[in-house]
């Protein structure tokens, strides 16, 4: 009696333990799926607002609630506007992720010259940076073209939204427009003006392909591992940009 009661212990310990296991994969998928994705920024487009192996969350509730791996929405909240970091799936190749400022939504219209930014005939507000820490961040390591003492530093403010962007100091970048953004569409453009790879290049994202807003950094390095190289090399965590908001 005593050895069958410790082998149904056993058992029930054993399913117990893999319920848990079980539970603990649907919870996480379900906020991955509904709430938060991590996302690792692989390249310097959005430079300075986002690093080279800065580590994002991304709300993927901000714009509403889509059926499981697919584009259709159960629900839908809200809007990108422009101003805001999005993560959405590249319309040339959805097996892609990429993640630009919203510049333009449904109806505007966009002209980007001479490194200024209009918006339906209306220069959109541009200075250079004071604040300086953004920038200091900045590597020349980080630029495939040119290094750091190349590029200035500017503030644009769109839609009550302050963030930084870089301009080559002996270089235009490359210029669009004017160009009318299409119904459920966006015009995105990254931070680092002469070196992203955007709507510029390949035209609006569509409005299925938005997947989320992006929120914070909560873990960057300078380096990653070299045979794992999605892990951080914790000798170059930069601890300094640990909850650092995405603006």
């Amino acid at each position: 009696m005593f050895g069958k009661k410790n082998k149904q212990n056993k058992k029930g310990t054993l399913g117990e333990g893999l319920g848990s296991f079980v539970l603990a994969i649907l919870i996480a998928l379900t906020i991955r799926w509904l709430f938060l994705e991590a996302y690792v920024i692989p390249s310097g487009s959005m430079l300075p607002t986002l690093l080279i192996n800065d580590h994002i969350f991304v709300n993927k509730l901000a714009y509403g609630i889509r059926v499981p791996f697919s584009k259709v929405w159960l629900l839908e909240i809200d809007k990108p506007e422009r101003g805001e970091v999005i993560i959405f799936r590249y319309p040339e190749d959805e097996s892609t992720t990429f993640i630009k400022r919203v510049i333009g939504v449904p109806g505007d219209k966009i002209l980007y010259e001479n490194s200024k930014l209009y918006i339906n005939g209306d220069l959109v507000e541009q200075s250079e940076a004071e604040d300086s820490s953004a920038f200091d961040a900045v590597r020349d390591v980080d630029f495939k073209i040119g290094a750091k003492a190349d590029h200035q530093d500017y503030i644009e403010t769109l839609n009550g939204t302050r963030y930084n962007t870089l301009v080559s100091k002996y270089e235009e970048p490359p210029g669009y427009g004017p160009y009318t953004v299409p119904e459920n569409s966006y015009f995105v453009m990254g931070d680092n003006r002469n070196h992203s790879n955007d709507s510029r290049y390949w035209g609006p994202v569509p409005e299925e392909n938005v997947m989320g807003r992006a929120l914070f950094v909560w873990l960057s390095c300078e380096e990653t591992l070299p045979v794992i190289s999605f892990l951080c090399n914790p000798l170059t965590i930069r601890f300094q940009r640990f909850f650092h908001a995405i603006e």
